[in-house]
């Protein structure tokens, strides 16, 4: 019986979403400003991390359904995370900010002192 043999096989596996982050992510939002009695969802999307959770004041979803908080993008090319809200009314992620550190990005996600995120 003859053996195989594989050379030079190189294995490339996106660096996002992974569970590591996915967890250290839910673990800062706990130290978010705003609508502290809620609790957010991270959900894995290609390159990064999508940040939901219910409506409770009511200004995006009269209902109080789940709605999109922000949108958490790593460039693996410029080495950079993007922070994206979202535009309700358009339906569209606007670009808000770019970071070199996942930790610069989540300060700034959760003191959100505008709303920009946390409506």
């Amino acid at each position: 019986m003859a053996a195989a043999v594989l050379r030079n096989v190189e294995v490339v596996r996106p660096a996002h979403p992974n569970d590591f982050d996915r967890k250290r992510i839910e673990r800062a939002l706990k130290t978010r400003k705003r609508y502290r009695y809620v609790t957010p969802h991270v959900v894995a999307v290609m390159d990064g991390y999508r940040i939901e959770s219910p409506c409770c004041s009511r200004n995006i979803d009269p209902d109080g359904g789940i709605v999109d908080v922000a949108l958490l993008l790593y460039d693996a090319d410029g080495f950079v995370w993007q922070l994206f809200r979202k535009d309700h009314k358009c339906g569209v992620w606007e670009l808000h900010s770019t970071h070199h550190r996942l930790i610069e990005l989540l300060d700034e996600l959760n003191a959100d002192p505008e709303r920009t995120f946390w409506q």
